[in-house]
C-alpha cells in the first residue's frame, strides 16, 4: 500500500506553521471521528492516519526528520525492532541536529579537545604605548608532555580502542521509541583507553611548565588592547591542539598627559601677565620633541590650543593624533610691594573694556537689582 504524504493527509502546505497544522488536524479529526461515523471503516482508517501524521508533524524533531527522509525516518523505529532497528532513527536525528550545532559525525568518537585559552595582563607606560616595545613575559601553562609527545601513553606503547563503546565514545540505551545516548563512562568520550599511562603526565599528555615569551607591542596600543599569541595557551589533552594566549594591555597613568583615543590632553597653567600680554610655552611631547605653543593675548582659562600631529600614533595604521593643551590662568598669590603698586595703578585705569565679560555680568546684575 502506497504511503500518503503527511502534509497531504492534513491538507496543509509543507511550510505551514504549528498553529495551522493543529487547526487543520482538529477539523479533520472531527469530520472522520469514529463516534461521528459509527461502523464506517474508511472514516476510522482515515482518523488513524491523520492522527499518526499529526503526531509526527507537531513534534519539531520528528518533523525535521520527516522533511528530510520522509517515511523512511520512522521505519523499523516503533515496532520493537531492538537496538539495531533504532540505530537508523537515532543516526538521522544526530545527523540533522549535529549539523545545526556545527558538529559532524564520523565514527561517533568525540573529537580531540583543544586546549584552553589563557589571559595575561601586561602594564606598560604611555611612552611605551607611543613608541611600541618588546616585552618578555613568563607564564605558567599546561604544555605538551615531551616524554610521550602528548599521547598520554607510556613511551613505546599506544592507546587502544575502548571495549565498552567499541571506539565510538558513546553508549546507547533504548527506551521505547527513543534512544538515550550518553558519554561512555569508561573512556569519557575519547573512544580509546590507555592501558599504560605515561609516568610524567599520568596519561594527560601535558605537564605544567613555566615558559618565557617575547611579546611585541605595536605603537599606538591603548588601555584594553588585546594581543593574540596563537598556540601559546594550554596544550590540549592527549595531543589536542593548544589554545591561544591573549595579552591585555594596561597603560599606567602619565604625569602630564591624559589620553582619549589618539588625542593627548595636557593642562598648562600660565601667569596672569602671559595670559594678558600673550607669549608662548614649551610642552615636551612623547615623540621627544619640544612643542612650542603660542599664547594669544587675552586668553581665558579653559581655552584649548591644538597642536596637530603631536598626539598618539594610529594603531596598525598611519598618522598621528593631536595634542590639546588646556590653558589655566593662575592668579598670583604672593606679590611684592612694587607689584601691588603696579596693579593698583592698572586698576585705576580700568574702563571695563579690558574685561568685557566681567563688566557685562555686573551690568546685568545691577539691572536685576533695579528691577529692569
Amino acid at each position: 500500500m502506497a504511503e500518503v504524504d503527511f502534509y497531504e493527509l492534513l491538507e496543509v502546505e509543507r511550510s505551514a506553521d504549528e498553529k495551522t497544522i493543529k487547526s487543520s488536524y482538529r477539523r479533520l479529526a472531527m469530520e472522520c471521528h469514529p463516534d461521528r461515523n459509527p461502523g464506517c471503516e474508511k472514516s476510522e482508517a482515515k482518523f488513524k492516519a491523520i492522527s499518526h501524521a499529526y503526531d509526527v508533524l507537531k513534534d519539531p524533531q520528528k518533523r525535521a526528520a520527516y522533511d528530510r527522509y520522509g517515511h523512511a525516518a520512522f521505519q523499523n523505529g516503533g515496532g520493537g525492532g531492538g537496538q539495531q532497528g533504532f540505530e537508523g532513527f537515532a543516526d538521522i536525528f544526530e545527523n540533522i541536529f549535529g549539523e545545526f550545532m556545527g558538529q559532524g559525525r564520523s565514527n561517533g568518537r568525540s573529537s580531540v579537545q583543544r586546549g584552553a585559552d589563557l589571559r595575561y595582563d601586561l602594564e606598560i607606560s604611555l611612552e611605551e604605548a607611543y613608541h611600541g616595545t618588546d616585552e618578555e613575559i613568563r607564564v605558567d601553562v599546561a604544555a605538551r608532555c615531551d616524554a610521550c609527545e602528548g599521547s598520554g601513553a607510556k613511551p613505546g606503547t599506544s592507546a587502544r580502542g575502548c571495549p565498552t563503546c567499541n571506539g565510538h565514545g558513546k553508549v546507547r540505551a533504548q527506551q521505547g521509541f527513543f534512544v538515550i545516548e550518553r558519554v561512555c563512562p569508561s573512556c569519557h568520550g575519547r573512544g580509546e583507553v590507555i592501558a599504560e599511562p605515561c609516568r610524567d603526565c599520568r596519561g594527560e599528555g601535558r605537564v605544567e611548565k613555566s615558559k618565557a615569551l617575547q611579546v611585541k607591542i605595536p605603537p599606538g596600543v591603548d588601555e584594553g588592547t588585546r594581543i593574540r599569541m596563537q598556540g601559546e595557551g594550554e596544550a590540549g589533552a592527549r595531543g589536542g591542539p593548544a589554545g591561544d594566549l591573549y595579552i591585555f594591555i594596561h597603560v599606567r597613568p602619565h604625569g602630564l598627559f591624559q589620553r582619549e583615543g589618539t588625542t593627548l590632553f595636557a593642562r598648562a597653567p600660565i601667569s596672569f601677565s602671559t595670559a594678558s600680554l600673550g607669549g608662548s610655552i614649551t610642552v615636551p611631547g612623547l615623540d621627544g620633541q619640544a612643542h612650542e605653543i603660542r599664547i594669544p593675548p587675552g586668553i581665558q582659562s579653559g581655552k584649548q590650543l591644538r597642536q596637530r600631529g603631536a598626539g598618539m600614533p594610529v594603531l596598525n595604521g598611519r598618522g598621528f593624533g593631536d595634542m590639546v593643551v588646556q590653558i589655566e590662568v593662575e592668579t598670583p598669590t604672593k606679590l611684592t610691594a612694587r607689584q601691588k603698586e603696579l596693579l593698583e595703578e592698572f586698576r585705576a585705569t580700568e574702563t571695563g573694556e579690558e574685561c568685557p565679560e566681567t563688566s557685562g555680568f555686573f551690568a546685568r546684575l545691577k539691572g536685576m537689582l533695579a528691577g529692569d
